[in-house]
């Protein structure tokens, strides 16, 4: 992949402590209006005069743009695997990594990075904008500046930040517990189910007691994520049975997300029970998530969801819809022992879930 680099040209940076990398993927942080009004990729090594703060910040900083800027909802699978690949090959060459990425999809782009990079004891901040660079009000600059600060923040000679994580509008979530919940205001984001990592205001606290650390040490790996067949069905009242059956009996379908209600609660019809019996027992994997963006999935509490625990439909407790289909993803392609991967869909792997 034919990347553009550019080292941007800072006082501070031959006595800089940290080095930072920045990767631009597309995405309204990385857009500026030219003298027309229209939107173009902004020229990155021209960043230090549209934001001499950066000269402040006493840091190495380095950028690797996409070839050609990606709106997120173009977002693809070997997408996240050019991120892995680059942090991969210059995980030992910088001490953090902050990823420019469109708001609409940053959510499932931070969860699937968060399973995807093993062993990651360095920060990996995403972040982007709900308006461009030069436009009034912009919050470009403020998430940048944070974001900067966030991944190069170090606390006894290691780094603070040892995940993926999400910064957006004075707060740092974990990438894997939170989702886009706002188009027009500027608090795009929020983690109901998990607290933020830290919030940012005349400084930046870190909640140290909700920071992810690995159990044990492991090497740092980045894997790499094939095309699977995974359906999402989001349950409604009046849902057509035959739509859904033949969702799935799709040729090769290998697992359902299945957005239930409330805590995880389904109809009770028989039809509706055989058709989802009859996937599992053909080997689909079946994840119950809740539609709900807060509380967790019980399954049993109700006899609404009951009868999934007795059929083998596996709980995803607390985890979000983006962070489950990136958790399956993940595993279906890296795991081949069944058995294997509905453990790993019931215990957390980076922290997606209680």
């Amino acid at each position: 992949m034919n990347y553009r680099i550019v080292e941007i040209e800072a006082p501070s940076r031959d006595t800089a402590k940290y080095s930072i990398l920045i990767i631009y993927t597309g995405g309204t942080l990385g857009m500026t209006h030219d003298e027309q009004g229209t939107l173009q990729p902004f020229d990155f090594g021209k960043i230090i005069e549209e934001m001499p703060v950066l000269r402040s910040l006493d840091l190495r900083l380095t950028v690797i743009s996409f070839p050609q800027p990606i709106d997120s909802s173009n977002i693809r699978i070997d997408h996240w695997n050019q991120l892995a690949q680059i942090i991969e090959r210059y995980y030992h060459q910088h001490d953090g990594f902050v990823v420019l990425h469109g708001t609409d999809t940053m959510a499932y782009s931070a969860s699937a990075l968060s399973f995807m990079l093993e062993g990651l004891c360095k920060p990996v901040v995403f972040t982007g904008a709900q308006l461009p660079f030069g436009t009034a009000r912009s919050d470009a600059n403020q998430n940048l500046v944070a974001a900067l600060q966030i991944a190069s923040a170090h606390h006894q000679e290691k780094p603070v930040i040892q995940e993926v994580a999400i910064y957006f509008d004075y707060f740092l979530f974990r990438g894997n517990r939170c989702k886009k919940v706002e188009s027009v205001h500027f608090d795009a984001f929020e983690s109901e189910n998990y607290p933020p990592l830290a919030e940012a205001g005349i400084s930046i606290d870190f909640d140290f007691n909700v920071l992810y650390r690995p159990l044990s040490k492991q090497h740092f790996k980045a894997y790499q994520i094939a095309p699977t067949q995974i359906a999402l069905i989001k349950l409604f009242p009046g849902y057509d049975h035959t739509v859904m059956t033949h969702t799935l009996e799709t040729p090769g379908l290998q697992a359902v997300l299945l957005e239930t209600f409330g805590s995880g609660n389904a109809p009770t019809s028989q039809e509706f029970k055989t058709m989802l019996k009859k996937a599992i027992d053909q080997g689909v994997i079946v994840y119950n998530v809740s539609q709900c963006n807060g509380g967790r999935v019980l399954q049993g509490r109700y006899s609404t969801s009951k009868h999934l625990l007795d059929m083998g439909v596996l709980s995803g407790a607390d985890i979000t819809t983006e962070a489950a289909l990136a958790k399956l993803q993940f595993l279906l392609s890296t795991e081949s022992n069944s058995q294997q991967i509905l453990a790993h869909l019931s215990t957390p792997l980076r922290g997606e879930m209680a």
